[in-house]
């Protein structure tokens, strides 16, 4: 009877597999490098866009005069013009870090005011991150015949979106996901930045909107165990000027 010939072992330090295993390996290692590149592209794409999101670093320290609302969030409201635009313009104000502006905002709300600092853009986002030698101050030359309009209530509805801190959403940093991007956002509204909701689909042209609790203050800590959530939230909606303000009531939260 022939000898039977011994079946190929492979041994880890040969300079090369038997040619029997050779094919196999070559179809499996195909596989496995096929499968990690489909995950790394599911986890790639899952990532929100932060779409073009940035400070205004080009066009340097800015200063603007307006008129400031301490509530729910001190929000800068400008005249047409004052900053290149045809109509009245609204953004809103952080300090410097995750601070807000509540303690310089308050005892001037309502009064026409000279704010400087860096601006943060995203779509139709901006926030003045108020500092430098301007700050938030007593208008030296308010703008004349200027007065903001009041507010354009536009109704109840039902949003369906993300809570996060304005200045981060609006380019301080890349949004994230997970844990530390809800960390982050709750460190900054802690600080006192306004919280937005950025919604899944526009309302009137918006995504974004400031938050206010239903009767138009700000909210309590209550809204940091709704941050970086696809949540649907129901309030009152309001128009000052471009931007709009969702006046919500946080009992209605839900998580998607």
């Amino acid at each position: 009877m022939a000898k039977k010939k011994p079946d190929p072992f492979f041994i880890g330090w040969a300079k090369k597999p038997p040619k029997s295993l050779q094919k196999f390996l070559f179809f499996i290692s195909a596989i496995v490098v096929g499968v990690a590149a489909g995950v790394a592209f599911g986890i790639g794409s899952s990532v929100p866009d932060p779409g073009d999101a940035r400070f205004a670093w080009g066009a340097g320290y800015q200063t603007f005069t307006g008129y400031v609302d301490a509530k729910p969030y001190p929000i800068l409201r400008l005249p047409a013009g004052e900053d290149g635009r045809s109509k009245p313009h609204a953004m809103i104000m952080s300090g410097v870090g995750k601070t807000g502006m509540q303690s310089l905002a308050g005892p001037l709300s309502g009064q026409p005011v000279d704010a400087g600092g860096i601006l943060l853009k995203r779509g139709d986002i901006d926030m003045l991150q108020v500092g430098g030698r301007v700050l938030l101050r007593a208008a030296e030359n308010p703008v004349a015949d200027f007065t903001p309009a009041p507010a354009e209530q536009l109704g109840k509805w039902r949003l369906t979106g993300e809570i996060c801190d304005g200045k981060c959403y609006s380019g301080a940093m890349r949004p994230g996901v997970g844990l530390a991007h809800k960390a982050c956002a709750n460190l900054c509204i802690i600080g006192g930045i306004p919280p937005v909701l950025v919604t899944v689909s526009p309302l009137l042209g918006h995504e974004f909107f400031v938050l206010a609790n239903k009767d138009g203050g700000p909210l309590t800590s209550e809204v940091q165990d709704w941050t970086a959530l696809l949540i649907s939230l129901e309030g009152e909606v309001e128009r000052r000027d471009d931007m709009m303000i969702f006046k919500v009531d946080l009992d209605t939260a839900k998580q998607l």
